[in-house]
C-alpha cells in the first residue's frame, strides 16, 4: 500500500493544489537566490565591461560606486606616462533624477572618454556607438527608451543612437553611456536662475576615477605599488573593486536577504509538517490495518517519507515552472543558475524529510486495533 499514491487517485485535485501551495512558497525562496544574483550581476557589470586593469580614485576612497569620489583631470596625462600603463580613461559616473514628483526618472550617467572610448564594448543589442562629441546618448533598455528619440538633459537634447541590456546600477536604474564632456553638462547643469546668481559661471563636474589599462606581461599589483606612494589617489584593482561592491555596497541586501530565505525556509517546513501530519491523521485507518497485518515499522516509515518526498518534488516542480514565466517580469533582474537550482533541491529534500517527522510519529502511534474499532 502506498499512501502517496493512494492520496493521489482519490485525492488527486487536492495532492496537486497542495503541491502547487508548497511551489508558490518554494519559488519565493528561489526568487530570492536569484534576486541576490542579480543584484551581484548588475553590480558588477559596468566594473567588468570597463576591462580596465586598476581604478585610480581619490585618496582613502573605496570608488564611485561605493561614495563619492572626484580626482584632477590632469591625473589622466600623468598615469599615461607610469611605466607598465598602456592607456588611461577618465571615468565619470553619477545616479540623478529629473521629472517631476509624479513621473520622476532615475537614470545612471556615465561618461566615456571620447575619442578613444566610444561604447563599442557594451555590446549593443541595436543601434550604434557614439559617432559625434556631442548630444548622443546609448541607453540600457531598463530606460525604456527607444532608438531615435530625444531626451532633454540639461541644455540639450540628446538622441538614442544605441542599446544596451543589463546595464543598471546597483540601486537597478538604468545607464545612459555619454561623452565625457556631455557627461559634464548634464551632472554640472544648474538652473538658469541659479547660474545668473552664480555669476553664469556652470560647477565644474570633475572625474569620479580613471581606469588604467596595463601593457602585456605587466602585472597589477607591480604597477599598483608604484602608484602607492602617490599621496592623492588610492589605487584598486579591479578584483578588489568588484570586492568592494560585493561586500560593501550590496552586503547589507545580502544579509537580508539571506534572512528571508532562513524564515521562508522554516515556514515551508510547518506547512509541509502540518500538511503531512494531517494527511496522516486522515489515513489513520489504513496505517493500522498494515499494522495488524504485520506491517513493520520501517514500512509505515517509508510510506509517510515517501508521501513527503513527493510533496515535495511536486512543489520543487512547480516551483521552476512558476519562476520561469513570474520571474521575467520583476523589477530587479533575477539570475537563475544550476547551482540555484541544486540548492533549492537539497533544501527541498531537507524539508520533506524533516517535515515528515510529525506525521511519522503521529503515524506510529496508530494503534492496531484501531481497525477492530471501526
Amino acid at each position: 500500500m502506498n499512501l502517496a499514491w493512494k492520496d493521489i487517485r482519490r485525492q488527486g485535485l487536492r495532492f496537486v493544489l497542495t503541491g502547487l501551495g508548497l511551489g508558490l512558497l518554494f519559488s519565493v525562496v528561489l526568487a530570492m537566490g536569484g534576486i541576490y544574483r542579480g543584484m551581484v550581476a548588475d553590480a558588477t557589470m559596468l566594473v567588468d565591461a570597463a576591462g580596465a586593469d586598476l581604478w585610480v580614485v581619490q585618496r582613502d576612497t573605496r570608488g564611485p560606486f561605493a561614495e563619492r569620489s572626484t580626482v584632477p583631470r590632469a591625473l589622466e596625462d600623468r598615469l599615461r606616462v607610469v611605466d607598465g600603463v598602456a592607456s588611461a580613461e577618465s571615468f565619470t559616473y553619477a545616479t540623478i533624477q529629473r521629472g517631476d514628483a509624479t513621473n520622476a526618472v532615475r537614470l545612471g550617467v556615465v561618461g566615456l572618454s571620447w575619442p578613444m572610448n566610444r561604447g563599442e564594448h557594451l555590446g549593443l543589442v541595436a543601434g550604434r556607438p557614439l559617432e559625434a562629441a556631442h548630444r548622443e546618448l546609448i541607453a540600457d533598455r531598463a530606460l525604456g527608451l527607444a532608438l531615435g528619440e530625444r531626451v532633454p538633459l540639461g541644455d540639450d537634447v540628446y538622441e538614442v543612437v544605441g542599446l544596451t541590456t543589463g546595464f543598471v546600477s546597483s540601486g537597478g536604474d538604468g545607464l545612459a553611456f555619454v561623452t565625457e564632456r556631455d557627461a559634464d553638462a548634464i551632472l554640472g547643469w544648474t538652473a538658469p536662475e541659479s547660474r545668473r546668481l552664480a555669476g553664469g559661471q556652470r560647477a565644474e563636474v570633475l572625474p569620479s576615477a580613471v581606469l588604467v589599462t596595463l601593457l602585456p606581461g605587466e602585472h597589477a599589483e607591480d604597477v599598483k605599488a608604484r602608484l602607492g606612494a602617490w599621496p592623492d589617489v588610492t589605487v584598486w584593482t579591479a578584483d578588489e573593486q568588484r570586492g568592494l561592491l560585493l561586500h560593501g555596497v550590496i552586503d547589507k541586501a545580502r544579509q537580508q536577504i539571506g534572512l528571508f530565505r532562513v524564515l521562508l525556509s522554516i515556514v515551508s517546513a510547518i506547512i509541509v509538517a502540518l500538511i503531512l501530519y494531517n494527511m496522516t491523521v486522515a489515513k489513520s485507518h489504513e496505517i493500522a490495518l498494515v499494522k495488524l497485518m504485520g506491517g513493520r515499522t520501517r514500512v509505515v516509515v517509508g510510506m509517510i517519507l515517501q508521501q513527503a518526498l513527493l510533496l515535495g518534488a511536486i512543489g520543487y516542480g512547480m516551483a521552476i515552472a512558476i519562476g520561469s514565466v513570474a520571474f521575467e517580469h520583476f523589477p530587479r533582474r533575477v539570475v537563475i543558475t544550476p547551482v540555484e537550482l541544486g540548492g533549492l533541491a537539497v533544501l527541498v529534500v531537507a524539508i520533506s524529510v524533516v517535515s515528515s517527522i510529525a506525521g511519522i510519529v503521529r503515524a506510529l502511534r496508530i494503534p492496531p486495533t484501531l481497525v477492530l474499532a471501526g
